[in-house]
């Protein structure tokens, strides 16, 4: 874990490629973001899908086209700030580059998406166990049965991430977490993950597979912000950049910034 809690600072050592490893535990008072940069006359049906999905899709900042700063979420270059990015060509992934200057043009837009890191803090501060941060660890990903909400030519099945969690704990998770709606707000489901179509937890298809959990845990599910990706495969623009996940962008917007309370 890149243990630094200056946003300014960590993207400083991250635009220097001297950190390229997943950012959970970084900053972890500031909001980190999910990315996925489009060619324009992909940004409005994009914009209109995030919106028909916000639990997945929390949008919490859009570029300029063509500008790769974000001045609204800090002194950003979206070109060089992610630790590790992925380029995609028509739903197939093609690159998994450290920084996408010889990639960025004049006819890019930015999303950036709300992500569940944001909400960890306050359930940390709560006494919840992270077992991903305490293992150092990126959080398991998993596609899921579950449709979005189709927008242009973007459509397809959320992703979603998972926290081991006690009976007790879960309710907990509720109650924090359903305060942060702009970073996925409440889960989507607890208990069996057979449910929402994954067959098996100990292989999730983004991030790193969880330890086995304990009997007295269960599996708690949150709507997450790989969902893009997962997207992307099916709906095939001939462009696209997303991050590599579990490594994010960090910005200076506070988390509780975000908060409903």
């Amino acid at each position: 874990m890149l243990d630094v809690q200056n946003p300014t600072e960590a993207r400083k050592i991250i635009r220097e490629n001297k950190y390229t490893e997943q950012t959970a535990g970084t900053a972890y008072k500031y909001v980190q973001g999910n990315l996925c940069i489009l060619p324009s006359k992909y940004a409005s049906d994009f914009e209109s899908f995030c919106k028909k999905n916000p639990k997945p899709c929390p949008l919490i900042g859009i570029g300029i086209k063509g500008d790769p700063s974000l001045k609204d979420l800090g002194d950003i270059d979206i070109r060089t700030d992610v630790p590790q990015y992925r380029v995609w060509k028509s739903g197939d992934l093609i690159d998994e580059p450290l920084d996408i200057k010889k990639y960025w043009n004049e006819d890019l837009v930015t999303f950036v998406l709300g992500c569940s890191m944001s909400f960890e803090l306050p359930l940390i501060e709560a006494g919840l166990k992270m077992q991903h941060i305490e293992n150092n660890t990126i959080v398991p990903m998993y596609q899921t049965s579950i449709e979005c909400e189709t927008a242009g030519q973007f459509s397809g099945k959320m992703v979603v991430s998972m926290r081991p969690l006690s009976a007790k704990d879960a309710i907990k998770s509720i109650e924090i977490s359903s305060k942060f709606p702009a970073v996925h707000g409440a889960p989507i489901h607890l208990g069996n993950p057979d449910e929402i179509g994954i067959k098996d937890i100990m292989k999730p298809e983004f991030g790193d597979p969880p330890r086995t959990l304990k009997k007295e845990e269960m599996p708690v599910f949150w709507a997450c912000g790989v969902t893009p990706q997962s997207i992307l495969e099916k709906s095939k623009p001939d462009f696209c950049i997303t991050h590599s996940p579990g490594k994010m962008l960090i910005t200076d917007k506070l988390n509780n910034d975000l908060a409903s309370f």
